[in-house]
């Protein structure tokens, strides 16, 4: 497995988990009855952020101390995978600012529009990442 495959699969395991924490500690509050605006998403949502980065250095160097891969420089291959993955998961990051967009035209509470534009960060992450890896495993597809 290459360096850049082994990135690949740590940045999807902190975006999965890493949305899974917010939403399982914002999620009980608001089905629990407690109005949007009242709930304090904005420091649960900084710290799943930023801890989600510090889990992501963490666990690439892990993974390469476990597994030390040959060569931490990407070839042709490698660039032309992050580029599928990339173009494949920025279109979640367009719907989420024209999502954020209307929800602001709308007058909608903050937590929804910050939440709708977190929700499309993290789809954008776990769909380019399960992109890369479909490509690292059955190839880039020729158009």
């Amino acid at each position: 497995m290459s360096y850049e495959e082994k990135g690949t699969w740590v940045y999807l395991v902190v975006a999965v988990v890493g949305s899974t924490v917010y939403l399982s500690l914002v999620l009980p509050q608001l089905l629990g009855g407690t109005p949007a605006h009242e709930i304090d998403y904005v420091p649960t949502m900084l710290w799943v952020i930023g801890g989600a980065i510090v889990a992501s250095i963490i666990g690439r160097i892990l993974v390469e101390i476990l597994s030390p891969s040959e060569r931490t420089r990407g070839d042709i291959r490698d660039k032309e995978i992050d580029r599928l993955g990339e173009r494949v998961g920025s279109s979640f990051v367009v719907i989420g600012a024209l999502g954020a967009l209307v929800l602001a035209m709308l007058d909608a509470d903050g937590f929804w529009i910050a939440n709708t534009v977190y929700l499309c960060f993290v789809l954008s992450a776990v769909v380019s990442t399960i992109t890369k890896i479909v490509a690292y495993r059955r190839g880039v597809p020729a158009w």
